[in-house]
């Protein structure tokens, strides 16, 4: 009888174990994957600022200046952008 409880908690210590191993995995897992993402959302503003700076030549404004100068033409720009970019889908 003793030596089957040895064995129960002898396998009970190996499934811990192993839950915590997969727990670790699942968390670093995650991890990546939200590092992915953000790196992803950092080379897309990255990129539009770059695109803003270039078309708008705005790469002398300050960031405040910058906000004065989208917010004065965001309703004409929104009003007047063409029907295949009006979908809210983000086209990565």
């Amino acid at each position: 009888m003793a030596n089957q409880y040895e064995k129960l908690v002898a396998k009970k210590a190996r499934l811990k174990e192993k839950m915590d191993r997969e727990g670790f995995k699942l968390r670093q897992s995650k991890y990546y994957e939200n590092r992915q993402a953000r790196k992803a959302r950092s080379r897309r503003l990255i990129q539009k600022g770059a695109l803003l700076e270039k078309y708008s030549q705005a790469n002398n404004l300050s960031v405040e200046q910058t906000e004065e100068l989208l917010k004065t033409f965001a309703d004409y720009v929104n009003a007047h952008k063409p029907d295949k970019l009006k979908n809210n889908q983000p086209n990565n």
